[in-house]
């Protein structure tokens, strides 16, 4: 076994919690849970499958209310009646020591009436996102969004309940802590929008709101992440230079990492050529002692310990963890050899990537899945990772 950097454990030492690597599996959209959010045996079976190497393994998001459903198969942790499903999701997925966090979100404005099931959605303001097929949302009244910060804590202390090691309060792909954010999104003229400061309010409010519920039902140590998007290429938007403003706001507040969502780990600027410096290294020099996870198309071991050796604290492997679910496994018995940078289409069942989760793979991400019936070269990789970039940064 090489004596890979990404292999070693990490403390997070101000929550005395040990993760065994340096490995994490990412938030991915799997479309598995019933219609209502309650999760399935075959998302069961596709997270045990795909647990038991990596350090961490973040969930797909989780609704926290019903007005912040975002797509037909989403997970829920919106009510006491989730808690034996997702009890038995945080169990299958501490095999092997693994430690299990759950990602909570609202998806505000990317949502439909169709997906509401009638209600309109609702963002910051009422103002329509620019992709394809959007409606406009109606704004949150100043009751809802203080509803809305106690959602987050409700759902927090859920995932405690349930046996979770942490939850990621998903900040990023435009969704509703974005969007308040943004100030393409928001408009606000109330303590919730205006400046950047008061664009910074939600987020930060969430944030308490989550520590609050660890403070009162965590009977263990248990971890906090956000997750950013640092750019939009919407005008007005999300600039690097805010982001950098709100992380810096982040670090003094009690979260335990910061994940940065990005097509491609080393990206630089969507918006500003001049940033000659990928945006994850300035990220991690404001960051501190602070744990960052990188991720975007590390597929192989050498680029994971590349993402060490530039200081970056953790590497996150997510279509690659789909195409081989024991990738550190087989780094750690010295059978590097064996591992699959490839899907052949008739294994997914075997992967556990079945029914919507396939369907779902075969068409929004079908450019980056590296089928092996099908020629890919390093060249689509990086227009599927620009693709990626453009929907994070909130375009078409």
């Amino acid at each position: 076994m090489a004596d890979y950097k990404f292999l070693k454990p990490y403390t997070f030492s101000k929550k005395n919690i040990t993760v065994k690597n340096r490995m994490v599996i990412p938030p991915m959209t799997e479309e598995m849970s019933f219609s209502n959010g309650e999760v399935t045996s075959d998302e069961l079976r596709y997270y045990h499958m795909h647990s038991g190497g990596a350090g961490m393994f973040i969930t797909g998001t989780a609704n926290v209310n019903a007005l912040g459903k975002g797509f037909e198969g989403e997970l829920s942790v919106s009510d006491d009646k989730f808690l034996p499903s997702l009890t038995k999701l945080a169990s299958a997925m501490h095999k092997d020591g693994t430690k299990a966090i759950l990602q909570i979100f609202s998806a505000g404005r990317m949502s439909s009436k169709e997906i509401l099931r009638g209600q309109q959605p609702v963002s910051a303001s009422a103002v329509k996102a620019t992709r394809q097929n959007s409606q406009t949302p109606r704004a949150l009244s100043e009751a809802e969004v203080e509803q809305t910060i106690k959602d987050f804590g409700e759902a927090t202390r859920r995932a405690i309940q349930a046996g979770f090691d942490g939850v990621e309060i998903h900040g990023a792909n435009t969704y509703l802590i974005q969007q308040f954010f943004s100030p393409h999104s928001n408009r606000r003229t109330d303590k919730w929008g205006g400046s950047l400061e008061k664009r910074m309010a939600f987020p930060l409010a969430v944030v308490a709101e989550v520590q609050k519920a660890i403070d009162n039902y965590a009977n263990r140590p248990f971890l906090m992440g956000y997750r950013i998007s640092p750019e939009e290429i919407e005008t007005p938007g999300i600039r690097f230079e805010d982001s950098l403003q709100l992380i810096d706001a982040l670090k003094k507040t009690p979260i335990d990492y910061l994940h940065v969502s990005m097509g491609d780990v080393w990206r630089k600027s969507l918006n500003d050529k001049s940033i000659t410096t990928p945006l994850n290294l300035t990220i991690k020099k404001h960051l501190g002692n602070l744990p960052l996870i990188g991720v975007g198309d590390i597929q192989t071991p050498a680029d994971a310990e590349k993402v060490l050796d530039n200081g970056i604290d953790f590497a996150a492997i997510g279509r690659e963890s789909l195409r081989e679910p024991h990738w550190v496994q087989k780094v750690i018995a010295g059978d590097e050899n064996a591992i699959r940078y490839t899907i052949a289409p008739a294994d997914h069942e075997e992967l556990g990537l079945v029914g919507t989760f396939w369907d779902f793979l075969l068409t929004s991400f079908h450019d980056g899945l590296q089928l092996s019936s099908e020629p890919h070269t390093v060249d689509d990789r990086q227009k599927f990772n620009k693709t990626l970039d453009h929907i994070f940064g909130g375009g078409k």
